[in-house]
């Protein structure tokens, strides 16, 4: 399954538990999508999902609510470069070879 199908999954996990108003938490949401726990731990783009949600309805509103925010932000999207990065690189490799 690829990255897109499972960020989906997780996000529509976490909309059906905040929707029946369960608690978003990560084993909730391992529950829901079948995943496992460790997967939404280490991949930083589920676990900022996730922690963006806990985050904003525990400390909504609040400055150190917003400041959680970036910071999850800020962690995904740094996820999101590196991944661009390493992508970048490999293609810069396979058309290095092809030349």
């Amino acid at each position: 399954m690829n990255s897109s199908n499972t960020l989906n999954r997780v996000e529509r996990a976490r909309a059906r538990l905040h929707h029946d108003g369960h608690l978003v938490t990560f084993t909730a949401v391992a529950a829901l999508t079948g995943l496992g726990r460790t997967t939404l731990y280490r991949n930083l783009t589920l676990r900022a999902v996730i922690d963006e949600h806990r985050h904003r309805t525990t400390t909504s509103g609040t400055l150190a609510g917003l400041t959680a925010e970036i910071a999850t932000l800020r962690a995904a999207l740094d996820a999101i470069a590196a991944r661009v990065r390493h992508h970048e690189e490999q293609l810069r490799r396979l058309t290095a070879r092809t030349n």
